[in-house]
Parts: C-alpha cells; sequence; structure tokens
C-alpha cells in the first residue's frame, strides 16, 4: 500500500526557535510532511551532541547571539533573516529512507535542487569539504548544498523508531566575517567555499522560492511514496 500523501505546511515568516519546535512537532507526528519557512532572526543553531562547554557557546553570547539547540546532528550554522529553511519527515518504512539513510540526502534533499534549478541556480548535493569540525557546511560529516564548489546550504537529520527528519537550509545573506569569529574558520577559506542566494540571483526574494521550494520538496516525497525505494 502507497504512503499517504504528505502534508505540505507554508508557514511564512518564523524565528529559529519556533522553527526547531515545528519541526520536532512534526517527527513526534510520523506521518508524511514537509515545510518550508523564512527566518526572521539572526541566531546559532547546534547540533544534538554538542555541549554547553564547548567554544561556540561562548562565542555566540560575546557576540549577543541566540542559541538554539537542534535534536538533528552535525556542528553550528549560523541563521540570519532572510534563511530559507525546510524539513522533510517520513516514516521509517517510507521509500526515500531505506537503509542507507545516513546517506540519503540528495534523495531526500533532490526537491531542494530542483527548486534552485528552477531559478538558475545549479545546485548539487556534494560530499562533506571537511575543513572544519565548528562550522557545519564545511564540516566532516553528511552531504553540503553546493554551488560550483562553493557551500550554499546543508541539512541535518534525526532518526527515530518511527520516523526520519531531514532539516535543512539555504543561506540569503552570508557574513563572512561574523562566521569567522564564530567557528574559527579562515576568512579566505570562506570567500573561496561559501556562497548565499544574493550572490547568486538577482532579488532574491524568499517568500517567492519559498512556494516553490515546497511544492519540489512536496512532488518527491509523493513520487517517491508510489514507488519501490532503496534497499
Amino acid at each position: 500500500m502507497p504512503d499517504p500523501e504528505p502534508l505540505a505546511l507554508w508557514d511564512g515568516p518564523i524565528d529559529s526557535g519556533a522553527n526547531m519546535r515545528r519541526d520536532e512537532e512534526l517527527l513526534r507526528a510520523g506521518a508524511p510532511a514537509v515545510r518550508v519557512a523564512v527566518l526572521t532572526d539572526e541566531a546559532v543553531s547546534v547540533g544534538v551532541a554538542q555541549r554547553e562547554t564547548d567554544a561556540v557557546f561562548t562565542r555566540a553570547a560575546r557576540a549577543n547571539l541566540r542559541v538554539v539547540r537542534r535534536t538533528t546532528r552535525g556542528t553550528g550554522i549560523l541563521h540570519r533573516p532572510g534563511d530559507l529553511v525546510w524539513s522533510v519527515v517520513v516514516p521509517r518504512s517510507h521509500p526515500l529512507v531505506g537503509t542507507d539513510f545516513t546517506c540519503a540526502y540528495p534523495r531526500l534533499g533532490q526537491g531542494v535542487v530542483d527548486a534552485l534549478g528552477a531559478v538558475g541556480v545549479p545546485g548539487v548535493w556534494s560530499p562533506p569539504m571537511d575543513l572544519s569540525e565548528e562550522f557545519c557546511l564545511l564540516g566532516p560529516r553528511g552531504h553540503v548544498l553546493t554551488v560550483q564548489g562553493r557551500a550554499l546550504g546543508g541539512a541535518a537529520q534525526h532518526v527515530t523508531r518511527q520516523a526520519l527528519l531531514h532539516q535543512g537550509m539555504i543561506a540569503r545573506t552570508i557574513d563572512r566575517a561574523r562566521l569567522s569569529e564564530l567557528f574559527e574558520v579562515p576568512l579566505d577559506e570562506l570567500e573561496r567555499r561559501t556562497t548565499a542566494l544574493v550572490e547568486l540571483v538577482e532579488a532574491p526574494i524568499p517568500e517567492r522560492l519559498g512556494p516553490r521550494l515546497l511544492d519540489a520538496l512536496e512532488l518527491v516525497v509523493r513520487q517517491s511514496g508510489r514507488s519501490p525505494g532503496p534497499v
């Protein structure tokens, strides 16, 4: 029997704390769902395994930045107003999950690539860059959303006995000086290895790209739920 049609949620503007809570609610429900929103605040999100003694907490406090903890893994991300965030929740039995779900970023995030391609941005899910232990987009695990070799966004996952949460972000703007201070990545490395929508699309408007992204994510979940998945 095919999986039920996914719930599609356009949350519009939302702050980083509420955004995390929404994903946690969807994961607890465990039903197929996709969600897209636009962040309204600047904050640092950290992975579930990071400790409050980690240096990023001290640096964020020094910069007067809120720290939000994810239930997903990975390390630090700097969120800024206008960033697009998305989430995909599917039951463990869904074809998108498979036995190799730890490597499933490209198929779970295919809708992101499709939506970006529709506005002329050639995004692709690439192997991790392994350049930083603190900045998730340049980290050693998972996959990173890149455009011509530069990180534009990323994703992380949380798997329970019932369901999988795949959540990610696309940077609208970028403050490399702030990133360097927070995660101790050299500025020249950030210049070469990172990018944002404002550098790729003329006058990017997240509220326009967001619904397109939602439709693309929903299509991937809906179509994959009707066909045999990876084993």
